[in-house]
């Protein structure tokens, strides 16, 4: 799980790309009740959504298309059987594809036991489809009844469900880490040694792999491979080939792209893609 970051001025001006809100948002805190589910459906190319925080924390889970989210250390990619989970008071922001559709569940923080941090959850069909039904309901649901029973059970499920950090992209406040973060973000083919990455920023190689080590807690071969996985897992949900993607990313053959996909998430592209479209067209999320 990533350590908890304090929130950064300088963060909110890092110039990722794709990071625009194409869809109407939602001020969960003018509804007074425990839990709100809602499902919001995206358009294409509109204005950008600065960083901002709710009084509720937020579980963003992806229905159709890729989901993207940017808080204070790190950026989250929702996967096809999980969520990514923005506690209470979080700056934060979701990317999501042009005519993608999501689901945001809002929980109050009296009521919330999940932790403290963003993670993933890899969450269940029940949680799923307990998601989907509460969003049917007005989020002014009477306090006893039905929809507020419905709503118990949905946080009950929430706490026992796993977290994983493999979709998670550790970037820390400092400036030289969120310059080279956009930039590899910009150019994910970009296949430059350590040494060569390092002489940008005025550093030897042996300082630089202590200064990556120190920021993300992992090595920088590593942490431009989780990059590229999140950047995939982005394409390869929007439609992209496999060949596509690995070119993009800079691969020499996409089966050297294959290799690593497989190597790190425990299944082939296609795989993923066949499991996407089988939650997709099977699941309770419509």
């Amino acid at each position: 799980m990533p350590p908890e970051t304090e929130f950064d001025p300088d963060f909110a001006r890092m110039d990722l790309p794709d990071l625009r809100i194409n869809y109407d948002p939602v001020d969960p805190d003018q509804f007074d009740r425990p839990v709100t589910s809602f499902c919001l459906e995206t358009s294409k190319d509109n204005d950008d959504l600065p960083l901002h925080s709710h009084r509720k924390g937020q579980l963003v889970v992806a229905s159709h298309g890729s989901v993207m989210c940017r808080a204070p250390g790190g950026l989250w990619i929702v996967p096809p059987q999980g969520a990514v989970w923005i506690p209470a008071g979080v700056q934060h922001s979701n990317c999501v594809a042009d005519f993608g559709k999501l689901y945001t569940v809002f929980i109050d923080p009296q009521v919330s036991m999940l932790p403290r941090t963003c993670c993933t959850l890899m969450i269940t069909s029940l949680v799923r489809e307990l998601i989907h039904r509460l969003s049917v309901f007005p989020p002014l649901y009477p306090l006893e009844g039905p929809t507020s029973r419905l709503g118990r059970v949905l946080l009950d499920e929430l706490v026992q469900m796993p977290t994983t950090d493999e979709m998670y992209l550790p970037i820390s406040p400092d400036a030289r880490l969120q310059h080279l973060a956009t930039s590899l973000l910009n150019n994910p083919g970009d296949r430059s040694t350590m040494d060569e990455v390092a002489s940008r920023y005025a550093m030897s190689e042996s300082t630089f792999a202590r200064f990556i080590a120190k920021e993300t807690g992992m090595t920088f071969g590593r942490w431009r491979q989780r990059l590229h996985i999140l950047i995939a897992m982005q394409r390869l949900t929007a439609g992209s080939s496999v060949q596509a993607v690995s070119l993009e990313l800079g691969y020499e053959t996409p089966s050297a792209f294959i290799t690593m996909f497989k190597k790190t998430m425990g299944q082939s592209p296609r795989r993923f893609l066949a499991e996407r479209s089988r939650l997709i067209n099977s699941d309770s999320l419509p």
